[in-house]
């Protein structure tokens, strides 16, 4: 297995330990108070920093692959999926603990498993779809975006040490406000690229219709 290939299931490898710090442990009843606080006072703030580190892979093998001539079917797939077991993951887990909507979530995870489903009947006929441009640019925004919501606690804690006049509640709902304009921008982008793949590929839905 090549080196992006590498990176891509290390990006795989990276999910769970991202969620570890986004989700309080609470099992049948059982939590560990301690962690649970430290989750919910700063672990959104070191999933953020994972999440980046896990992002970066997904650039490293990209440049890496086109650099050394690397690129292979399988890295097309691991790639790709890699993306997006990442990007949903985390959204779930957003979703768990009540920030974003889980119906944009829902919009992201559908229009996936439609591209998903478009990949198949192609790789029926011998195609292996890479990741189009459009399709690059909308895991950029969904990364900025869930970036920017995952560091929103420190954003508020550095403001109020800055300004500590302000009101708590008006600082939280600035920054919140924000990270909804940059999340609405990725659903958006998603929906784009849903439309654009659907509409260049619709050829593999209409195949053997009469």
């Amino acid at each position: 297995m090549n080196l992006p290939n590498k990176l891509s299931i290390i990006r795989i490898m990276f999910i769970p330990l991202v969620l570890l710090f986004m989700l309080p442990i609470n099992l049948f009843g059982f939590e560990t108070q301690a962690w649970n606080a430290f989750v919910m006072d700063w672990g959104r703030v070191v999933a953020g920093a994972l999440f980046i580190v896990a992002s970066l892979t997904d650039y490293a093998d990209g440049q890496i692959a086109r650099k050394y001539d690397l690129i292979t079917n399988l890295g097309k797939f691991l790639d790709s999926l890699a993306d997006k077991m990442l990007v949903i993951s985390v959204l779930v887990a957003l979703v768990d603990v009540g920030r974003v909507s889980s119906v944009f979530v829902a919009i992201i995870v559908l229009r996936e498993f439609a591209v998903t489903g478009i990949r198949m009947l192609a790789s029926e006929k011998g195609v292996v779809m890479a990741a189009a441009m459009i399709g690059k640019i909308k895991t950029v925004t969904q990364m900025i975006a869930i970036i920017y919501i995952l560091f929103e606690p420190l954003f508020i804690k550095i403001t109020m040490q800055i300004a500590p006049n302000l009101k708590t509640s008006n600082v939280q709902s600035v920054v919140a406000n924000i990270g909804n304009v940059f999340f609405l921008i990725s659903v958006a982008m998603t929906i784009i690229s849903g439309l654009d793949y659907l509409i260049k590929n619709k050829h593999y839905l209409t195949q053997g219709e009469k």
